[in-house]
């Protein structure tokens, strides 16, 4: 089984950064796809960002393209999304997501294991 330990989240003003972070543990292989959905009251979840661990593969929502960055270290199976011009509908609740399993896009929501979530809340 794969836990994922998430990190980052917080509140900023609007036009501001935060940098989540997601290690991975207990992975069998070190090539999955990894990544980050979020979820607003009232909205549908969204895939923002997948990687494909050690392979560099990289997805992004239209909605944030050209706004977050998402990247691994190799060393320990970490992955950040960096987001940057956050504005406030960028505020959810963020779900780091490993081992996408579905047939599709890995910005569908087909992943094994799911973090417990991270407020990031976008004001103004």
């Amino acid at each position: 089984r794969v836990q994922l330990a998430e990190s980052g989240g917080g509140s900023v003003e609007a036009g501001g950064s935060l940098r989540l972070s997601c290690t991975a543990s207990g992975y069998s292989d070190r090539r999955m796809y990894m990544g980050w959905f979020r979820q607003a009251p009232g909205k549908e979840r969204e895939g923002v960002a997948a990687i494909y661990t050690n392979v560099g593969t990289i997805f992004y929502a239209d909605s944030v393209k050209g706004r977050f960055t998402i990247s691994q270290d190799n060393a320990d199976m970490t992955v950040y999304l960096q987001m940057n011009s956050l504005k406030p509908e960028d505020t959810a609740i963020y779900y780091c997501v490993a081992d996408f399993s579905g047939m599709g896009s890995p910005l569908e929501s087909e992943y094994n294991y799911w973090g417990h979530g991270t407020q990031v809340t976008v004001s103004s």
